[in-house]
């Protein structure tokens, strides 16, 4: 659903021109098309989705955007600074806010975050899976504080690219954001792509980058983290087996591990997870 800008929003955006001005820094058109030497993501600003924010600068420095307490992805294209901004999918829709810092001072900047429905999906799984013991409790959550820790992870460098290909081929067999309910209870919204492939196909990372973090999770099975520079991170799931270790830099099209189906998985599939700025994103914006 596209919303029109209003008057009070057509304020806002003006105010945040003239301030960004005042530092040094202008608002331009956030037309990922107009990126003349970036391979940039599609562009929709919806929950789950991404922001792009191109802002010209007089300074060389790199511009610290904040996003919902978190750092921005920010890349350069000749005197431009491009923010690609990931947007939970937990956002409210209206006027989500960022913060420009540089050297000179700040500013706030305002975008409208529109709608989107995404469907959802029943399946089923093994009962212990759904209602969880003490123990599988106490599991998943010493689980959620080590992905916490992976998702955190910043270096410096930035992507190679932003335009990335499947890292298995095959047919996607859910999608992004879709509401799951399993066993007939709703769970959380579905966090990545899932790609169908038979157990054993090599999973590829698609652009150069880190392994942050290798192991085994009660929901996720085996799994890896890359950090590909400037907080995105890919994740990869139910892998059959891992063929990479933490701190290890993989070039493009390394293989990570095999398709399988372990952790809470009802066939042979990979769980393609792609992490902006601490939010989940859809996988579908980066690919060509």
């Amino acid at each position: 659903m596209i919303r029109r800008m209003g008057v009070r929003d057509g304020r806002l955006a003006a105010r945040s021109a003239l301030a960004l001005m005042a530092l040094g820094l202008a608002l331009i058109d956030s037309n990922p098309a107009l990126a003349s030497g970036l391979d940039l993501p599609h562009e929709n600003a919806v929950p789950g989705g991404v922001k792009i924010l191109r802002l010209e600068s007089t300074g060389e420095s790199l511009p610290y955007v904040d996003t919902d307490g978190h750092r921005a992805l920010v890349i350069q294209d000749g005197s431009t600074w491009v923010a690609v901004i990931g947007i939970p999918l937990s956002a409210p829709l209206g006027m989500q806010q960022v913060i420009v810092r540089v050297t000179n001072g700040r500013q706030e900047i305002e975008f409208p975050v529109g709608d989107k429905r995404y469907a959802s999906q029943s399946l089923k799984v093994a009962p212990r899976q759904v209602n969880l013991s003490a123990a599988d409790l106490a599991r998943v959550n010493q689980d959620k504080i080590r992905i916490e820790h992976a998702l955190s992870h910043w270096t410096e460098p930035p992507p190679e690219s932003l335009r990335l290909h499947q890292p298995v081929p095959g047919p996607r067999s859910s999608s992004f954001g879709m509401r799951r309910i399993f066993n007939g209870e709703s769970r959380n919204p579905h966090s990545g792509m899932d790609i169908a492939a038979p157990a054993g196909t090599p999973v590829l990372v698609p652009i150069a980058g880190t392994v942050v973090d290798t192991g085994e999770y009660f929901f996720n099975g085996n799994t890896v983290f890359v950090d590909h520079g400037r907080g995105l991170i890919s994740m990869y799931c139910h892998l059959s087996s891992i063929d990479v270790k933490p701190g290890q830099r993989l070039a493009a099209g390394t293989r990570i591990g095999a398709v399988g189906m372990t952790g809470r998985a009802t066939g042979p599939h990979l769980h393609w997870g792609l992490n902006l700025n601490h939010a989940w994103v859809d996988p579908e914006l980066f690919l060509p």
